[in-house]
């Protein structure tokens, strides 16, 4: 039965591979839990020593349709056997992917943009906002995470993404994001001017120089910890930003194709965003990522101004058209819905009887568990939320290396066509890691 861990942590298969990775990687990529993985299958991982895990990641919320889904598989191979580059020139599947992207939006995005990943789909909606209103000024938000390249690192609010890099690129304004939990005023829910506009009315005053072209932010900001802004907040941003002109930008490639839900999380605020960030579970696995949007903003650059070696590739593309097929007729968004409403039953139960989980929150099948020294004063205690992701993948459950501000909080994340039996199993697996780590 899933999970089952035959060896010690790293096994010595993956303590092999580990080693080649120490020499020859930058350390950069060594935070993770020592697991090499060898395959994959729905919301199960199997290293190379022959464990099994449950997968609490989908590969950083990537793979929404399950790991190797046989469907998406055979899409993927069979295009490998026609084409796999063409550059600019128009094939099928990018034609299609284009239009199944405006078909599944709202009728004002009418244009779809085919890139790879989500930081060139996040630079790609700046350049297209600037080049549209003919000003360069963006405010993002503090904590927020739009991707490593540098005009995304700029729009970002996390100071160890940018640490060590110099300077950022100039024009980007940061306003705090409602971090209910850690309010920088130190105010609560029903009194905090966070909820209104103020902030960014205060922002125009004293930092902008009148040139301000967009406004970017996730719908829930997740490297810094699943943050979940109060109801009403993101339409309340939308309409400031319709009144004056600046085009609104929704980075929703870590929230979109059903993880928190609906199959977009703008569809539960009741606005449609001028421009959208879509990215990794549209592929559910191959890279490919997109910035859908209104044409009368995407079509202000000119002919062959924005190109990409790889954007539009067909076989990203037909991996995308297949899981956005798989992710509409299997009503996954629902699914995530449904057993997000478990999920949260369930580490609601596990907060309840525990000192250190300080704050659960999350939507559909995306969750943030802040662990904290004491619940009363809220301390982080990242050391503690290290030793809680380790044992737990010691008792065959795999999580990423934590997340949030202070290096304290858990994320959760399964590929969404998870069996509920199988996520009550994972469940049952972190009631018993926290008891455990809670006991020594």
């Amino acid at each position: 039965m899933v999970p089952y861990v035959k060896t010690e942590l790293p096994g010595p298969r993956s303590r092999q591979y580990l080693q080649i990775s120490r020499e020859c990687e930058p350390r950069s990529m060594s935070e993770q839990a020592p697991v090499v993985w060898d395959r994959a299958e729905g919301a199960v991982v199997w290293d190379v020593d022959g464990n099994a895990f449950i997968d609490f990641t989908s590969g950083v919320l990537v793979t929404n349709i399950g790991h190797c889904h046989p469907e998406h598989v055979e899409a993927v191979r069979e295009q490998a056997g026609l084409v796999m580059n063409s550059y600019d020139f128009v094939t099928p599947w990018r034609a299609m992917l284009a239009r199944r992207l405006v078909e599944i939006t709202p009728p004002s995005l009418d244009r779809a943009f085919i890139l790879t990943t989500g930081s060139e789909a996040t630079e790609a909606a700046i350049k297209m906002a600037r080049k549209h209103t003919g000003r360069h000024e963006v405010i993002a938000f503090h904590g927020a995470f739009h991707g490593r390249t540098f005009g995304a690192m700029a729009a970002g609010g996390k100071s160890g993404v940018k640490k060590g890099f110099g300077p950022a690129l100039p024009g980007f304004l940061h306003a705090p994001f409602p971090y209910c939990y850690r309010c920088p005023f130190g105010s609560t829910p029903d009194r905090c001017r966070l909820h209104s506009t103020d902030y960014l009315d205060w922002l125009l005053e004293t930092e902008s120089v009148g040139d301000v072209a967009a406004l970017i932010t996730e719908p829930y900001q997740g490297g810094a910890g699943s943050i979940i802004p109060p109801p009403g907040w993101l339409k309340r941003v939308f309409d400031w930003c319709q009144q004056r002109g600046i085009v609104f930008i929704l980075d929703e490639v870590q929230s979109s194709f059903g993880r928190t839900g609906t199959l977009f999380a703008f569809e539960r605020e009741g606005f449609v965003p001028n421009l959208v960030c879509l990215g990794k579970g549209i592929g559910s696995g191959i890279p490919v990522s997109a910035v859908v949007g209104e044409a009368r903003i995407m079509d202000s650059l000119e002919p062959g101004s924005m190109s990409s070696t790889n954007g539009g590739n067909p076989l990203s593309c037909r991996a995308a058209l297949t899981a956005i097929d798989i992710i509409l007729r299997d009503r996954l968004p629902e699914r995530a819905l449904d057993l997000g409403g478990l999920m949260g039953r369930r580490l609601a139960a596990i907060q309840e009887g525990s000192g250190i989980l300080g704050d659960v929150r999350g939507q559909g099948l995306v969750w943030g568990l802040e662990i904290v020294r004491d619940r009363a004063t809220r301390e982080p205690a990242p050391e503690i939320c290290r030793r809680l992701i380790d044992e737990a993948c010691r008792r065959g459950l795999l999580m990423i290396a934590p997340i949030g501000f202070h290096g304290n909080v858990i994320r959760i994340a399964p590929p969404l066509v998870i069996e509920e039996d199988l996520l009550e199993r994972a469940l049952a697996i972190l009631e018993e890691t926290f008891r455990a780590v809670e006991a020594r």
